[in-house]
C-alpha cells in the first residue's frame, strides 16, 4: 500500500460552505494531508473554510467543473489523484477501496459506482433515469460498461491523464474521462461506493435538463474520434431512412394512386437523402478503419 503522501485529494467546489469542512476533515483524519480545493469563485466563504481545515486552496481562472479539473491537474505533483465533489455525498471511508486497484498496479483509473449502495433520496427519479440512459448510450457507442460514467468519485494516476484531451467546461468532464479511458486503452475498473443524500442546507449546482443535454451532446461528439462508424453511420442511416420513406410515398402516388400524381421535387429530395446517407455510411466505414489502424500503430509504438 502506497503512502498517503503520494495521493492528492482533489475537490472542485462552488458554494459548498455547508459541507466542505467536514469533507476535508474526513480525509485528513485518515492520513490524506494533501488536499487540493479548486474553487469556482464561491460567494459563501467556501475557500476560507477549506483553508481553515488545512486544505490547499486555489481559485480557478475560468468557470465550470471541467475547466477546474483540467487546471487543478496541472498543479498536482502527486502520483495518484483521488477526485470527488465537496457536497458531502461521497464518503472519505471509501477512499481506500477506490485507491486499492490503482496502488496494486492492476488499474490506472477507478470509477466509484453510486448505484451499488445509494441512500434513499440521494438521487431524483429524473436524475436516475438520465444516468441510466447515459450509461446505456456510452456502452452502445464505446462498447464498455462502466456502470456509472457520471460518478464524481474517481481515482487515477496522474500519468494516465497526461495524454487525455479534456475540453468540457461543465459536468461533461466525467463523460470525457470515461471516453478517454476507452480511447487510450487505460485499464479501468469500477468499485462499489456509498452515495449519500446532500444535506438539507446544501444546494446542488447540477441542472438536470441543461446539464443532461450537454452530457448527451458530449457523448455523441466524442464518438467522432472513438467510434466514427457510429458517429457518421447514425446520421447516414437516418438520412437514408428519410429518403426511402419519401421515395416510397412518391412511388405510391405514381404507381398505386389513381389518378397518378407526380412529385418531382420530393423525388429529388429522396434521391439526395439516400445518396447522402450512403456516402456518410461509406465515410464512417473508412474512418473506422483509419482509427483502428491508428490504434494498432500506437500499441506497437508503446
Amino acid at each position: 500500500m502506497a503512502d498517503c503522501e503520494e495521493v492528492c485529494v482533489l475537490i472542485p467546489t462552488l458554494n459548498e460552505a455547508k459541507t466542505i469542512g467536514e469533507v476535508i476533515d474526513g480525509f485528513t483524519s485518515r492520513g490524506y494531508e494533501n488536499v487540493l480545493v479548486i474553487d469556482g469563485n464561491s460567494s459563501d466563504g467556501t475557500t476560507d473554510i477549506a483553508s481553515d481545515h488545512g486544505a490547499r486552496v486555489m481559485s480557478q481562472s475560468g468557470t465550470g467543473k471541467g475547466q477546474a479539473v483540467r487546471e487543478a491537474i496541472d498543479h498536482i505533483d502527486a502520483e495518484y489523484i483521488l477526485m470527488l465533489d465537496g457536497d458531502g455525498t461521497y464518503r472519505p471511508e471509501d477512499a481506500e477501496a477506490m485507491l486499492e486497484p490503482i496502488l496494486d498496479g492492476e488499474y490506472e483509473h477507478v470509477i466509484g459506482n453510486r448505484f451499488a449502495d445509494m441512500e434513499e433520496g440521494a438521487m431524483s427519479r429524473l436524475n436516475e433515469f438520465g444516468n441510466g440512459l447515459f450509461n446505456w448510450v456510452f456502452e452502445t457507442i464505446h462498447g464498455k460498461d462502466f456502470e456509472d460514467i457520471l460518478s464524481g468519485y474517481r481515482a487515477f494516476t496522474r500519468q494516465s491523464v497526461e495524454n487525455f484531451y479534456l475540453d468540457a467546461d461543465g459536468f461533461g468532464v466525467e463523460t470525457e474521462l470515461a471516453v478517454e479511458c476507452v480511447k487510450h486503452g487505460v485499464p479501468t475498473t469500477v468499485v462499489p461506493i456509498r452515495y449519500e443524500a446532500r444535506p438539507d442546507e446544501s444546494d446542488t449546482n447540477l441542472h438536470p435538463i441543461r446539464d443532461g443535454g450537454v452530457i448527451l451532446v458530449t457523448l455523441y461528439q466524442l464518438a467522432k474520434t472513438s467510434n466514427p462508424l457510429f458517429y457518421f453511420g447514425s446520421v447516414g442511416v437516418g438520412s437514408s431512412l428519410v429518403g426511402v420513406t419519401i421515395a416510397a410515398f412518391v412511388a405510391y402516388e405514381w404507381f398505386v394512386k389513381v389518378p397518378r400524381e407526380s412529385h418531382e421535387v420530393l423525388a429529388v429530395v429522396a434521391a439526395f437523402a439516400i445518396l447522402f446517407g450512403v456516402q456518410l455510411l461509406m465515410f464512417g466505414v473508412l474512418s473506422d478503419l483509419i482509427v483502428t489502424l491508428h490504434r494498432e500503430q500506437m500499441r506497437r509504438l508503446e
